[in-house]
């Protein structure tokens, strides 16, 4: 089972997760993230908003692609970072916790890209995309995102939380879930984590 950490999970997240708006498997019951199968499949996290998986027990997120925030004619996606760890952050312009972690985030693509490493930003619920490009040039933000207004392209991630804004993924080279975040990060939280992927993944690409 993966290593599950409570970081003071407040009742109403929980409500929301338990809620029929969304679609997750075994809410009340399950402990671990990744349900059996070849791909990632997100279930009840029993109440945590922070669950680690050892190498053993990663399973691969199904493909996602969808076009550039910044040039829609563009598609970008997962098989664009083959052998790269992926920071994979699902954010919305609207979003407050995700205006704080923005910063956070761009630190974090800045240090750990020389060493293979990439965040990838999932736009979620902007349909007017003059504003979210706007929040990303004002913010000096580098890395890239998918524009996914609909919500079809996080589809992929079959199960996950949509409404829970922002979330983030750590995958490592082989794009296997390595810890989930279902609340606003800092790059303290994630900066020993990102670096024990690169390091502990360096042979894959080798």
């Amino acid at each position: 089972m993966g290593s599950i950490r409570n970081v003071g999970f407040r009742a109403r997240l929980w409500g929301a997760l338990c809620g029929g708006a969304l679609v997750l498997t075994g809410c009340g019951t399950g402990t671990d993230a990744v349900a059996q199968g070849g791909t990632f499949e997100f279930v009840s996290p029993d109440g945590q908003v922070e669950i680690h998986y050892a190498e053993e027990e990663r399973k691969p997120v199904a493909e996602l692609a969808g076009p550039d925030l910044l040039d829609p004619d563009q598609t970008i996606g997962l098989a664009d970072y083959e052998g790269e760890v992926v920071i994979l952050n699902t954010w919305g312009q609207w979003c407050a916790p995700c205006r704080t972690e923005v910063d956070d985030l761009q630190r974090l693509h800045e240090e750990f890209e020389p060493q293979g490493a990439t965040v990838l930003g999932i736009n979620l619920r902007d349909p007017n995309r003059d504003k979210p490009v706007d929040f990303v040039r004002d913010n000096s933000v580098t890395y890239p995102s998918i524009w996914d207004p609909t919500n079809r392209v996080v589809g992929a991630l079959r199960g996950f939380p949509t409404s829970i804004v922002p979330a983030t993924l750590l995958l490592d080279r082989q794009h296997r879930v390595a810890s989930v975040y279902l609340a606003e990060i800092t790059d303290y939280q994630l900066r020993d984590v990102v670096a024990e992927l690169v390091a502990d993944d360096a042979g894959v690409t080798s």
